[in-house]
């Protein structure tokens, strides 16, 4: 069966994203360079450089290797309205994911086919249909919770991650969306399975127990 993961960059102070990050006011209070801090050890990686068609150069190595695991595991992504809205005005027309992404949202909408194979779907029925819809699309492949932090909190609730995937960076934000919040008892239960060192990051990586 297709593994759920979680799979986020996170800051030294504990938070997925810094206050004030929308992308129609990107000078509001600094957050866009401190979500490119956040981000730095990703952009830097060759693969992920040519994944995204950002040209020649980058990383090679550990990281780089970890960062072709990730994207060639993922047969479905899982986000919410909130992220896909900040998405949609920034990705570029053949979007990163190459894969269907189940949107988690209120809002009735048509499927929205982008170049590159990914297909966004947007799910009225909650979290437990689009993790349904997710896992027959991955086939088996697994599927990556993608964000943000309201919807990681919905899948650790219902207890169905199975590794959870942190890149700390050595940043601090002092505000905005924590990763983890509102969680319901009884919490669940990880053991730690690889620590990876990088420059700009350290690389956890936590399974089920």
């Amino acid at each position: 069966m297709s593994k759920v993961f979680i799979n986020i960059g996170l800051s030294l102070d504990g938070y997925m994203a810094p206050e004030g990050m929308t992308m129609d006011k990107p000078e509001y209070k600094n957050w866009g360079v401190k979500w490119g801090a956040l981000m730095a050890w990703l952009i830097n990686q060759q693969y992920f450089r040519e994944k995204l068609k950002f040209g020649p150069g980058g990383e090679t190595g550990p990281v780089n290797d970890m960062v072709r695991h990730t994207f060639e595991r993922t047969g479905a992504n899982i986000m919410g309205k909130r992220m896909f809205d900040q998405g949609e005005v920034s990705w570029p027309e053949e979007a990163p994911f190459h894969t269907p992404v189940y949107v988690l949202t209120h809002e009735k909408r048509d499927p929205w086919v982008r170049l590159g194979g990914t297909t966004f779907y947007f799910i009225n029925e909650g979290p437990e249909r689009a993790l349904e819809l997710a896992r027959e699309a991955a086939e088996n492949r697994d599927i990556r919770i993608s964000g943000g932090a309201d919807v990681i909190h919905q899948y650790l609730n219902l207890g169905v991650v199975d590794e959870l995937e942190i890149a700390l960076a050595p940043v601090f934000f002092g505000g905005g969306r924590r990763l983890f919040e509102n969680l319901c008892e009884p919490m669940p239960q990880f053991r730690i399975d690889r620590v990876l060192n990088g420059p700009a990051a350290t690389h956890l990586r936590y399974v089920r127990q």
